[in-house]
């Protein structure tokens, strides 16, 4: 009579700490390239005179208290706020310069940012 083979059973694994540590850090990755995306978007709409206001642009990704991982896109140059601000008129060089053009920028590239947040974070 023939015996039956052995059949190995998966070895069952607690890597939810890896798991977690992995799913942050994609999580992380995903948010700088939405900055990143959504930066140059506004990048084309930052008015230019010297560049100083364009060279001044910033994206930061940290950890919150409450554990979210949070991006912030701005501008260190002092006048960018009414540079910026619908409601302070000015006229521009440059063709493709518009006021808001931060929000705008991003606005432009949700459809770009939202496929990067999706496709890394898919497990």
């Amino acid at each position: 009579m023939a015996t039956a083979p052995k059949i190995k059973k998966p070895k069952v694994t607690n890597d939810l700490g890896k798991f977690i540590t992995e799913r942050e850090h994609a999580a992380s990755r995903a948010i700088t390239a939405a900055l990143v995306l959504g930066g140059s978007e506004a990048s084309v709409l930052t008015p230019i005179d010297t560049g100083t206001l364009l060279n001044s642009q910033f994206r930061h990704v940290s950890k919150d208290e409450a554990g979210r991982i949070v991006g912030t896109v701005g501008y260190t140059a002092d006048y960018a706020v009414p540079v910026n601000d619908p409601a302070h008129p000015q006229t521009f060089r440059r063709a493709t310069a518009e006021k808001d053009f931060l929000r705008k920028g991003f606005d432009n590239a949700k459809p770009q940012i939202d496929a990067v947040l999706t496709g890394a974070l898919k497990v």
